[in-house]
């Protein structure tokens, strides 16, 4: 029997959806934790973008006792080279593909989808969009880290290449700390991927002044192109 996708909560825009951005929560939370972001980010109705947050499952979290929680993969420790559950993340990066494809089917060609997310759902958008094969509009990781970075230099995916990347974090974290961030945009602008990095004076959350920087690029990696 085939596995059931996972459940989403979608934020439809008026008329059929010429975009979609899939945004992924952080650990613990669930799809409810950025809906209410849609309205604050003041997008032109006519980019009709379709909004989609999906919950992570349940699963027993390490670095919480091995408490049962809402998680993208199993967290084992924050400090750089702390091991990483590589099973778990390759099976969300399946399950988030799952969603990609179904967009497609939607009508909304991979061009036009943009991953996004927030802490481990970031690290999970950067992982999944480096690694695919068609070209993405954009990738967004906020407050995030890029897991599995070693093996990523041989499993990247040249289709995104050179795909927009926005990355955002604040200088006091006190979840993940600013460096591991910096670090991921580092290792990306080396290997010449296009990120915008903005560092705010905030902890681990997202402030007004990065929504509107979340905006400006959504609209600038969402436009359409010339005819």
């Amino acid at each position: 029997m085939a596995e059931k996708l996972l459940e989403t909560l979608e934020v439809e825009p008026g008329g059929q959806a010429q975009a979609a951005v899939i945004w992924l929560h952080g650990l613990g939370a669930d799809g409810r934790d950025f809906q209410p972001i849609v309205p604050e980010l003041g997008l032109p109705q006519e980019a009709r973008i379709r909004f989609v947050f999906p919950h992570a499952p349940y699963r027993p979290v390490t670095i919480n006792g091995g408490m049962a929680m809402r998680a993208w993969y199993d967290l084992l420790g924050v400090e750089a080279g702390s091991p990483q559950d590589a099973a778990g993340i390759q099976d969300s990066e399946r399950r988030l593909r799952e969603l990609i494809d179904r967009e497609i089917r939607r009508g909304v060609p991979a061009e036009r989808i943009v991953l996004a997310g927030f802490s481990q759902g970031g690290a999970l958008a950067l992982y999944t969009g480096l690694r695919y094969p068609q070209r993405l509009a954009g990738i967004m990781g906020l407050s995030t880290y890029l897991p599995l970075h070693q093996a990523m230099a041989e499993s990247r995916a040249e289709g995104n290449a050179e795909t927009p990347i926005f990355m955002a974090h604040g200088h006091q974290d006190p979840v993940l700390p600013f460096e591991l961030g910096d670090y991921a945009r580092r290792w990306l602008q080396a290997r010449g991927y296009p990120v915008e990095w903005r560092e705010y004076a905030m902890g681990h959350q997202v402030c007004w002044e990065e929504i509107q920087a979340i905006a400006a690029w959504l609209q600038q990696v969402l436009a359409e192109p010339p005819r």
